[in-house]
């Protein structure tokens, strides 16, 4: 569906406009679908992101500096992230053995099996850009790099 019909917008200032009020609307749009896919394994998207950071350090720990420089959401407390994952049993945190006013993060055996079992949803994540073939995928790509300068 086009962008106008979805918003109700009849005309944009510009192409320039449309073009951010459309990457806006398509986060969003991305957003909710990958929530969605999430609700099951009662995480959020920035929990997920944590975890999937901590996987590519394992088996060795990481800062929680570390997290929030390589998080997708510069905007989120990775602090209180990582606090509600380790409730979960799916982190362990200590006291860094390098520095005391650093804490490391490891993930544990029962987050590693939650990504396992969610990597098995992966073509559904997948699915949710279906309407672009390969070619059109690496030219979004591309577009959005290039976007980012």
């Amino acid at each position: 569906m086009k962008l106008e019909e979805e918003i109700s917008q009849k005309a944009f200032r510009n192409n320039k406009h449309k073009a951010i009020v459309n990457i806006i609307f398509s986060y969003n749009w991305l957003l909710t679908n990958h929530f969605k896919l999430l609700k099951p394994y009662d995480l959020t998207i920035q929990q997920f992101n944590i975890l999937r950071i901590l996987r590519g350090q394992y088996p060795n720990p990481a800062t929680v500096k570390l997290l929030k420089e390589r998080m997708l959401d510069k905007m989120s407390d990775a602090s209180r992230l990582v606090e509600k994952l380790r409730s979960k049993g799916l982190v362990d945190r200590k006291v860094s053995d390098k520095s005391r006013r650093n804490v490391d993060v490891l993930i544990t055996q029962k987050g590693l099996d939650l990504l396992a079992e969610i990597d098995k949803k992966n073509s559904e994540f997948d699915q949710l850009i279906e309407n672009l073939d390969t070619r059109e995928t690496e030219q979004l790509n591309n577009l959005l790099d290039k976007l980012r300068g």
